[in-house]
């Protein structure tokens, strides 16, 4: 077993071990609780980590691990034209209303009222 990832915080590692778990590859994940001894013990020891349980996976995840690093962070928003709600871009239904947000994708800005 070895040591694949440092995670920031919890949703992070989760993340990861997703993408891992969808490429077969095995993970556990450490320090899922240890948030609670900061203070006791070095923040630097509590973040989370994600091990891949097969050595031989060590390569194919660290692939995954880069190219989830170099992602782009699209933080666009898009309006429903039903109700006028801000989405973010990748939704494709609105959060709100429900109604189908494909269209407007096209245009940033909300429907004129």
């Amino acid at each position: 077993m070895k040591k694949l990832y440092t995670a920031n915080n919890l949703l992070e590692a989760h993340i990861i071990q997703d993408f891992l778990a969808n490429a077969y590859i095995p993970s556990r994940l450490f320090n899922e609780y240890a948030q609670g001894g900061v203070g006791e013990i070095p923040f630097t020891h509590a973040y989370p980590e994600v091990w891949v349980v097969r050595d031989l996976d060590y390569d194919r995840g660290r692939a995954i691990v880069a190219a989830y690093e170099q992602a782009p962070q699209i933080t666009d928003s898009v309006f429903c034209s039903q109700c006028g709600e801000e989405n973010p871009s990748n939704f494709q239904l609105c959060w709100q209303c429900g109604a189908g947000l494909e269209v407007v994708k096209e245009g940033l800005s909300p429907p004129d009222a």
